[in-house]
């Protein structure tokens, strides 16, 4: 499959010893190896700590309750340049705080316990029958009370033992539950004590707007619970999985991300889980100011299915195989009496001549695309790649119908496929 992308730019994988690079390109992309807690009581808005802009979208910040005994958390005035005042006195122990670090520091009161360091241990086969032991580090969070973890796929994949350490330093061996390589999500089950697990109260990464604040927690080279802030820097970016899939939707952010950050939360100024840290883009491997991160809503449309079955079952349209073409994708195999079979889709035909050669008659095979659709567009939405038909398709559930717009004998034909199950 043709994968256009940043030129000179690797996608890097960060989970701490099981990072992966892709290949192509000079510049990586580098995944890094947490998602929800009890939802916050009902509060009214702070004017000083946020205000909601016209026509919705973003969300007020919701104050912070400080207790007056408190040592920090008083926001300073943006004149006070010479703060404080002469003549002026206050509690031994009085920190004073801007708004934007008292918003940072009430997030990560409320969000770190939530956080989870993930160890793995894998078998990597080497020369001479020999096998070495590889270990890695990756973060996630706790998803409820009944010891579901969040991370990232790569973070655990291959894994031979994993464990999840709490935020009281409780270590306990975990089960894998379900995963998702095409979306880069994998949840794990441990047997803690509810009182040692805080979910994470989760956000829409639908009314994300680009310059809003963000808070990532994680383990950045196995440093437990590490909040970095920053701003999204874009949306709607897509980036490789492990599968050669992409991964679509993706929310760019500059706040700083390492190896052992994969998998940890995406937090907004409300402490909600927008996100899940996942990949930088570097040169050097080292962060560079572009992060990226899985948004809660497709987290959100995953994690049921893997808790319910341990995998994704996504709909189908019954098409094997296709040639991707400049005008379309060239239809070459379907699936015997699938969905896109009895549409009346035509893919492409084998064919089979007896050749004679001296006095032995040989049968020679050979595929006649003359007769094959090209499929120019789904939903009216214009394909190129297998994965442009694969991402519509994967909007859909079993039972839904779709349009595919095909050229046939140089005719645009309409054609309603009804989806299938991929079991």
């Amino acid at each position: 499959m043709i994968r256009k992308g940043l030129v000179a730019i690797t996608i890097l994988m960060v989970g701490l010893g099981l990072g992966w690079v892709s290949q192509g390109g000079g510049t990586s992309w580098r995944a890094f190896a947490q998602p929800p807690r009890g939802v916050l009581p009902t509060q009214q808005p702070d004017p000083g700590l946020g205000v909601p802009f016209p026509g919705g979208g973003i969300q007020p910040v919701p104050p912070l309750n400080i207790p007056a005994q408190t040592n920090f958390g008083i926001p300073l005035d943006a004149g006070t340049a010479n703060f404080p005042a002469q003549g002026v006195t206050f509690p031994d122990g009085f920190v004073a705080m801007t708004a934007e670090e008292a918003i940072n520091v009430s997030v990560y009161d409320r969000a770190n316990r939530s956080v989870v360091n993930i160890a793995t241990r894998s078998i990597r086969p080497e020369a001479f029958l020999m096998n070495s032991e590889i270990e890695g580090n990756g973060s996630g969070s706790v998803f409820d009370q009944q010891g579901h973890i969040l991370t990232n796929y790569h973070v655990i994949a291959g894994a031979k033992d994993i464990n999840v350490t709490l935020f009281n330093g409780d270590a306990f061996p975990a089960e894998l539950v379900g995963q998702d390589p095409d979306n880069d999500i994998a949840v794990l089950q441990i047997a803690a004590p509810e009182s040692l697990l805080f979910p994470l109260p989760w956000g829409d990464s639908s009314t994300l707007k680009v310059g809003q604040h963000i808070i990532a927690i994680g383990n950045p080279f196995g440093l437990e619970r590490t909040m970095s802030t920053g701003i999204i820097s874009s949306l709607n970016r897509q980036i490789p999985a492990k599968t050669g899939r992409t991964i679509r939707s993706i929310i760019q952010i500059d706040a700083a991300l390492n190896q052992g950050n994969s998998g940890g939360p995406l937090l907004s100024s409300r402490g909600e889980l927008i996100g899940m840290n996942t990949a930088i883009a570097t040169r050097s491997g080292d962060n560079a100011g572009i992060g990226f991160s899985i948004p809660v809503n497709t987290i959100r449309r995953v994690v049921p299915q893997l808790l319910a079955t341990g995998r994704v079952l996504r709909p189908t349209i019954g098409i094997m195989q296709v040639f991707e073409t400049e005008k379309g994708l060239l239809v070459v195999n379907l699936t015997s009496n699938g969905p896109a079979e009895k549409a009346g889709v035509k893919g492409s035909r084998l064919e089979r001549k007896k050749v004679r050669r001296g006095v032995l008659v040989l049968e020679q095979e050979s595929i006649d695309h003359s007769q094959s659709d090209l499929i120019v567009a789904i939903d009216g939405q214009k394909v190129r790649q297998s994965d442009d038909l694969l991402s519509v398709i994967e909007t859909k559930k079993s039972g839904d119908q779709v349009v595919l717009s095909v050229m046939r004998s140089g005719q645009l034909v309409q054609i309603p496929v009804i989806l299938g199950n991929s079991e």
